[in-house]
C-alpha cells in the first residue's frame, strides 16, 4: 500500500482501490467503526465520504483547503464527533478543535470522544448564540459548519464575525432542503454563494452528490481588514 498526500495528516491510500485516510492521533482507537490501516509503522483511519461531508468534498476534488496541523478550529454542529475526529487528526497534538453541539444527547458522546482526544474541547451550546459560548475561545484559523437549519447562513456569518481570524478560511456544509424545500438544490446553493459574497471571499462551491444528496460545501475566506484595523487577537 502506498500513500499520496492530500493535505496535512490526510492521504489517499493506494492499494485495492483508492481510499481517503487520516493519520490516527490516538493509535489503536476508532470512532465510528471505520477501518484502520498500518503503513510504515503508522496507523491511518479510513475517512468515509458517506459519513462525512468534508470527506465527500475531498472525494469530489476539493484541493488547497486551508486546514492545517497546529490550527485552532471552531466546529459548529459537531454531533457525536465523526468528522470532528478527523479534524482532530489534522490539527494534531498542537492544534485545538472547539466543537459546538446543541444536543445534550449527542454532546455526551462528544465529551467521551474529547476524553480520548485531548485536542478537542466540547461545547454544549447553540451555534445561533455564539455570544453565549464559554469564555476563553480564541480567534480561530479555520471554521467549519454543518448545521442543518433554515438560517444556517446567518449562523455561519455571525460565528465568523466573532471567532474567525482575519484572512482565515471557513467551510459551510449546506443542506439545501433545510434552507428552502421549494427550490432546486442548485438554485439554493447559487443564492447562498451570492449572499456570502457580500461579506466574504468565496473560493469554491462543491456539490457533494452522490456521497451526500442535496448537500454542497462552500469554501470562503474572511477578508483581511484594511491597513490600520489590525486583529489584536490574531
Amino acid at each position: 500500500m502506498e500513500l499520496q498526500r492530500a493535505m496535512d495528516n490526510v492521504f489517499w491510500l493506494q492499494g485495492k482501490g483508492r481510499q481517503l485516510v487520516s493519520l490516527n492521533l490516538v493509535r489503536g482507537q476508532t470512532v465510528y467503526g471505520e477501518r484502520t490501516f498500518n503503513v510504515s509503522g503508522k496507523e491511518y483511519r479510513e475517512w468515509i465520504p458517506s459519513r462525512s461531508k468534508l470527506a465527500a468534498a475531498l472525494y469530489k476534488g476539493l484541493k488547497d483547503l486551508d486546514l492545517k496541523t497546529g490550527y485552532k478550529v471552531l466546529y459548529l454542529g459537531a454531533s457525536s464527533g465523526t468528522t470532528v475526529s478527523h479534524v482532530s487528526d489534522i490539527a494534531g497534538e498542537n492544534g485545538q478543535v472547539y466543537a459546538v453541539e446543541v444536543s445534550e444527547e449527542m454532546g455526551a458522546n462528544l465529551i467521551l470522544l474529547a476524553e480520548k482526544r485531548r485536542n478537542i474541547f466540547p461545547i454544549i451550546g447553540d451555534a445561533r448564540k455564539p455570544e453565549d459560548y464559554p469564555k476563553g475561545i480564541p480567534k480561530c484559523d479555520f471554521l467549519y459548519q454543518d448545521v442543518a437549519q433554515r438560517d444556517q447562513v446567518e449562523i455561519f456569518l455571525k460565528n465568523i464575525e466573532m471567532f474567525l481570524k482575519n484572512g482565515g478560511s471557513a467551510a459551510l456544509a449546506i443542506k439545501t432542503r433545510s434552507v428552502d424545500v421549494s427550490k432546486p438544490s442548485r438554485k439554493v446553493v447559487e443564492d447562498t454563494v451570492r449572499a456570502l459574497r457580500a461579506r466574504l471571499d468565496v473560493k469554491t462551491s462543491i456539490d457533494l452528490y452522490p456521497y451526500q444528496k442535496d448537500h454542497a460545501l462552500i469554501i470562503v475566506r474572511k477578508n483581511v481588514q484594511p491597513t490600520g484595523k489590525s486583529d489584536k487577537n490574531k
